[in-house]
């Protein structure tokens, strides 16, 4: 009778063991799966942000000189969330250490365009330019020079 119990009490143990080890490794396969997908997703390349930013950048100009302080409000935020995309999706890249640089810049733009102080929002934007272009020449890109925008790229859009 002990016999009976003890064949009986193994198999169970046994098929508890057995959904238990099949359990994992349908999970396992479900991790494997989702870390492939993690991995094929799609990033943005520097190249793709940077692109965002001069955007943006110009628009930012545009905006605060026609005193649109609501679109200059809106495009300052587009391109802080732009570099905040720059250090969370090219984190590995040595040129997104030196993205902060133009913090010191956006934020004096937008103090510029709260208290609507044009002269202000000028020298702050030539500073923002010209930290861009830093950041350029310390990461060996000084060939992509950036500057005050002459003409909207923009043509559809009333600023």
């Amino acid at each position: 009778m002990k016999n009976i119990i003890t064949i009986a009490l193994l198999s169970i143990l046994f098929s508890c063991n057995q959904q238990n080890s099949d359990i994992t490794a349908e999970l396992q396969q479900r991790i494997t799966n989702l870390e492939d997908k993690i991995g094929n997703a799609y990033k943005p390349g520097l190249g793709e942000l940077m692109g965002s930013i001069q955007m943006h950048h110009s628009k930012l100009w545009f905006a605060g000189k026609a005193k649109n302080r609501k679109l200059a409000e809106f495009e300052l935020h587009e391109l802080k969330e732009i570099i905040a995309d720059v250090s969370t999706f090219q984190s590995e890249r040595k040129e997104s250490e030196q993205i902060g640089m133009i913090s010191p810049a956006l934020d004096i733009i937008e103090t510029a365009i709260k208290e609507n102080n044009s002269p202000l929002f000028e020298r702050s934007y030539r500073q923002l330019t010209n930290s861009c272009n830093n950041c350029h020449r310390i990461n060996h890109y000084e060939y992509i020079i950036i500057k005050v925008p002459e003409v909207p790229v923009f043509g559809n859009q009333e600023f």
